[in-house]
This record gives C-alpha cells, structure tokens and sequence, in this order.
C-alpha cells in the first residue's frame, strides 16, 4: 500500500514539475522576446499599458491610424523616427505587441494548471504559498515593464538603465523560483552518494559561482540600458590597456558604475571573464573530487554554457553588437544561470537536500 501510494506521489509530483518547466521555458522565450524588443527599439511603439483589456491590436485602419498618432506624440518619433512610414510602425509595433502577448499567455499558462491541481488536492499548502507568491510577482514583473517603458516617454527615447536591469532582474527571479521548485520535485528521490551531496566547498563555490553570474548579468543590464557595448570594441585591451583613462571618474564615484559608458563596459567585461575562472575552478575542483552523476553533468554543462557565453560576449563587442550576436548573447546568459542554479541544487549537502523535499499533497 504504502509503495502504491508513493508512486502516486512521485506521478503528480513529474507532472507539476513539467508544468513548472514548460512555464520557465516560456519565462525564458519572454527574456529572449525582451531583448529583441530592445535591440530592434521596438518597445516603445505602444505608448499605452491596458492589462486586461489590451491583448487585442489595432484590427482597422482607423486604429492603426490612431495607435501611429499617439506614437508620434512621444520624443522616439520626434528623435528617431520623424520620417517614419505607418507600415515601419506596424513593423515595431507587432513584436513589443508579442512581447506583450506573450506575457499574457505565460499568466494563463500559469494560473489555469495551478488551479486545476490546486482543486484536485495535488499543491500542498506550503508549496500553494510559494506558486502564489510567484504568480503575484508576476504580476508585479507585468507593472516593471510599464515603469520602465514610461522613462522612455519623457525627455528622451531611452529607457532608464536602472528601470531596464530591475526589470531583467525580476524576470531572473521568476525563473529561478519556478526552475528551483521544479528541481525539488524532480529529486525528491535522489540519492545523494550519486548527486556527490554533502560536499560543504563544492556547495559554496556553486553558490558563489552563482553570485558572479548574477552580478555579470546585471551589469549586463546595464550595458543594454546606456549601450555601452557600442564603445571600446577591441578585446581584451580597452583604448590601448587594460585599465583604460576615466573609470570611476563621475562625482560621486559610484555613479560610474551606472551612468559612465567605460566603466560599466569595465565592469560587465571583467566579471564576465572572473566568472569563466571560478567556473571552471569549480568544475576542476568537481573532478579531483570525484563528482559524479546527475551533479557531474550539472558541472560539465555549467562550464560549456560560461565558456560559450564568453566567446559570444567578446564576438558580439567585436563585431560592434549586430542584433543577432546580442540576442544570443542574452539568452546565453539565461541559459548559464539556469545552470548554475542547477549546479546549485545538486551540490547542496544530504540533509538539506532532504529537508528541501516539498510537500505537495
């Protein structure tokens, strides 16, 4: 009896957790779908946020004409785009329009299986707890999206920098919520002398591994948000050395780090490559030590996707940021967090591996 009912709860804990799955596997098109809006400048075409009743676009030509007038009311078409034709709006239009969309759907793709396993006992009340409070800053991730479309609408076509990175950064931790609670149920029956568990510094290089990874992503951010991946495109030397003239030199100095072209490009480079280093020292480390299994794998795939993402953040600034590069190289990024995050989860000692087992009925 007891074997019976343990194999119905590993059959709906797999069934929630490739529900969980497909939902970050649309959070990470959403990244994916951002990137392009902001590289395409694109995502300041619709000048107006309506959340439940905006999913429709304009289906007549009276209202394209309309959404085109409200756009051309805003410093982008006065700037940039004064020339521009109503067919180059539609252009921008439809894919800040599916980014939208798209976040849409990802609430539905939510919410409806959430309430169907709710309603069938399936979500225990502390995990009930978690998906809602994921759900809610879901929400909250949706009205990000609009405070920063609305910094771009002032003075100048540009979105702040700060705005664009919290919001890049809120889509991280939506991710990893889901992807860690997917994990957990995945492992619920892992045997921790095949995951290499229990290991206290390979446990805490993961973690720090992650920390740098967070940290060079944010200020990739902020790369995106001021463009300064379009200056100092050589590698590995910037303006003739390492250390180029003017980092850290705005007043306050901490300004530099968010406000000045160099040394933010400084920053996200240097992080970029002390992240490749601890990696692989980690992964060196997992090998001496005999890692192995499913937290081996974990490692191996961590060190490819980080070496990957440094060639093709060194390829992307050489070739002075094509569109292409830098979508690949921002979803490169997910992709190296989503693994570190697993590398993370693997490498945690037994008991808390244990511990760490959801309740779910």
């Amino acid at each position: 009896m007891n074997g019976e009912r343990d194999m119905e709860q590993e059959r709906r804990h797999r069934a929630i957790a490739v529900w969980l799955l497909v939902v970050v596997a649309a959070v990470f098109g959403m990244i994916v779908l951002g990137g392009l809006t902001r590289l395409t400048e694109s995502g300041l075409s619709m000048v107006d946020w309506k959340p439940v009743t905006g999913w429709l676009p304009p289906l007549t030509e009276a209202e394209w004409e309309e959404a085109f007038a409200a756009y051309r009311q805003y410093p982008e078409y006065a700037l940039r785009n004064v020339h521009m034709t109503l067919a180059g709006f539609q252009e921008i239009y439809w894919l800040e329009y599916l980014h939208r969309l798209w976040g849409r759907m990802i609430g539905v793709l939510f919410a409806v299986p959430f309430l169907v396993f709710l309603a069938r006992g399936w979500i225990g009340r502390r995990m009930g707890w978690r998906l809602a409070s994921v759900f809610v800053l879901g929400g909250l991730q949706g009205a990000m999206g609009w405070y920063m479309v609305l910094s771009g609408m002032v003075d100048r076509p540009d979105v702040s920098q700060y705005r664009l990175t919290a919001h890049l950064v809120f889509a991280l931790a939506i991710l990893a919520a889901l992807l860690w609670m997917a994990m957990d149920l995945l492992s619920s029956r892992r045997s921790p002398s095949a995951s290499g568990g229990g290991e206290g510094g390979l446990a805490w290089g993961a973690r720090g591994v992650l920390a740098l990874v967070v940290l060079a992503i944010t200020a990739g951010g902020f790369v995106a948000g001021t463009g300064a991946g379009f200056t100092h495109n050589t590698y590995p030397l910037m303006e003739g050395s390492l250390l180029p003239s003017g980092l850290y030199a705005m007043d306050p100095w901490w300004r530099s780090a968010f406000e000045d072209l160099t040394t933010i490009q400084f920053q996200h480079r240097h992080l970029g490559e002390l992240t490749g280093v601890a990696t692989l020292a980690l992964w060196a480390l997992g090998r001496r030590r005999g890692v192995r299994g499913t937290a081996a794998t974990a490692l191996d795939v961590l060190a490819a996707a980080v070496m990957a993402q440094v060639g093709l953040g060194i390829l992307t600034l050489l070739l002075v940021v094509p569109i292409w590069a830098a979508a690949l190289h921002q979803a490169g990024a997910v992709l190296v967090f989503g693994a570190a995050l697993w590398s993370v989860h693997q490498l945690r000692p037994a008991p808390a591996a244990a511990a760490a087992v959801p309740a779910t009925a």
